[in-house]
C-alpha cells in the first residue's frame, strides 16, 4: 500500500462517528508492594501505594474509537451508584458523548478492582449483575438507541457483548436491523450467551475459543482450510459479511466470502492481554469504514492488538504509534 494512501485512512478517522452499544465497565487498579505474608491467613499483604479508575469493556472499545480520532457515543446501562458516576465522568472527560448511557436501580455499575504488585496482576474482584435487562429497562433503551441512530445515522455501530445482561437477543435484533436497514456498518464482538444472535451485521470478530463453542466445533489445526469451514458454518445462521477471528499468538483470520487469509502476530513482547480485544475490534471497524477493505482492516487492527499487548492493564491504542508502525510494515 502507498504511504499516502495509509496515512489518509489515519486522517480520516477523525471523520468518522462510531456509536458503541453494550457492556460497560469500570476497571479498578490499585498498585502496592508485598513485603510479608499475612499471619491471618497464608496470603501476601499488598501494601497499597497508588489507586486508578480506568474504562473497561464498552467502554474500553470506545475510548479506543475516540483514540483514533472518531466522534464516539457510548450506548450501556450503568448502576445508580458512585462507580457509575465514576464511569459517566471518565467517559466524558476523554470526550465520549453518554447521551444514551441510562441509569438501573435494578443493577450496579459492572466494576473490576484489579490488585497488582511488581507489574503482576495478584487478584480481581468483580462486583457486577449480569441478569438480561428487565423489560422496562430494555424498551426505553432499544427505543433511544434506534431514535439516535435514525437522527444521527452515525458510520459505525460496535456491538461489544460481556454477557452482563445489556444486549439481550431482542436488543441485538432490533438495532443490528434497523443499521442494516438504514445502512450503518455494524461491527460485533460476541460472546457464548448470544453467539447466533447477531444476524445480517457487517462484521463479526470471535476468538477461537468462542468459535469452538458457539459451534460447538473440534478446530485442532489452527489453518486456513479448517478457519474457512468455520466461516461457512457461521455464515449459515448469521448470513454476515465478514468472519474475523482473533487467534490470539497466532494473529487473525478473514473471510469475507472472497478471499480469505490468516495473518500472523507482529507482537514484540507481551505484558497483558487485557484489553487487546477490545482494540481489535474498534481499529477493525474503522478502518473497514473507511476503506471497505478486509485484507487492510486485518493487518491494521492485527498490529493494533499487538501494541497494547506490550502494556500493563487495559490501555487504549495510541494512534500515532500505529499509525507509524503500519507505515513501517505495510508500505
Amino acid at each position: 500500500m502507498k504511504h499516502t494512501e495509509l496515512q489518509k485512512v489515519f486522517d480520516d478517522m477523525d471523520s468518522l462517528h462510531v456509536v458503541v452499544v453494550g457492556d460497560v465497565m469500570l476497571d479498578n487498579y490499585s498498585w502496592g508492594h508485598v513485603e510479608r505474608i499475612s499471619p491471618e491467613a497464608p496470603v501476601p499483604v499488598v501494601a497499597l501505594t497508588h489507586r486508578e479508575s480506568r474504562l473497561g469493556g464498552a467502554a474500553n472499545v470506545a475510548l479506543n474509537c475516540r483514540a483514533l480520532g472518531a466522534k464516539v457515543t457510548l450506548a450501556s446501562l450503568i448502576g445508580d451508584d458512585s462507580e457509575g458516576v465514576t464511569l459517566v465522568k471518565l467517559a466524558n472527560e476523554a470526550g465520549i458523548d453518554t447521551e444514551l448511557i441510562q441509569k438501573s436501580w435494578r443493577r450496579p455499575t459492572t466494576t473490576k478492582t484489579r490488585i497488582l504488585s511488581r507489574n503482576q496482576q495478584m487478584m480481581r474482584i468483580d462486583d457486577e449483575v449480569t441478569d438480561e435487562l428487565h423489560t422496562d429497562e430494555e424498551h426505553p433503551f432499544i427505543d433511544a438507541v434506534l431514535r439516535f441512530l435514525q437522527r444521527v445515522k452515525p458510520n459505525v455501530v460496535i456491538f461489544e457483548d460481556y454477557n452482563k445482561g445489556v444486549l439481550k437477543e431482542n436488543v441485538i435484533q432490533r438495532i443490528a436491523a434497523h443499521c442494516k436497514e438504514i445502512g450503518i456498518i455494524t461491527a460485533v464482538d460476541p460472546k457464548k450467551k448470544n453467539f447466533l444472535a447477531y444476524k445480517d451485521v457487517t462484521i463479526f470478530k470471535p476468538n477461537l475459543k468462542e468459535v469452538r463453542e458457539g459451534l460447538n466445533l473440534h478446530i485442532d489445526n489452527v489453518n486456513e482450510h479448517e478457519l474457512n469451514d468455520a466461516h461457512r458454518k457461521l455464515n449459515q445462521v448469521l448470513h454476515h459479511e465478514i468472519t474475523f477471528i482473533t487467534l490470539s499468538e497466532k494473529g487473525v483470520f478473514y473471510n469475507n466470502g472472497f478471499s480469505s487469509a490468516i495473518i500472523p502476530t507482529r507482537v514484540l513482547s507481551i505484558s497483558d492481554v487485557s484489553g487487546a480485544g477490545d482494540t481489535v475490534i474498534a481499529t477493525a471497524a474503522m478502518v473497514y469504514a473507511l476503506t471497505k477493505d478486509v485484507a487492510l482492516m486485518a493487518e491494521v487492527s492485527n498490529l493494533a492488538g499487538g501494541l497494547v499487548c506490550e502494556e500493563v492493564g487495559v490501555v487504549s491504542i495510541k494512534k500515532e504509534r500505529l499509525r507509524k508502525e503500519s507505515e513501517a510494515l505495510l508500505c
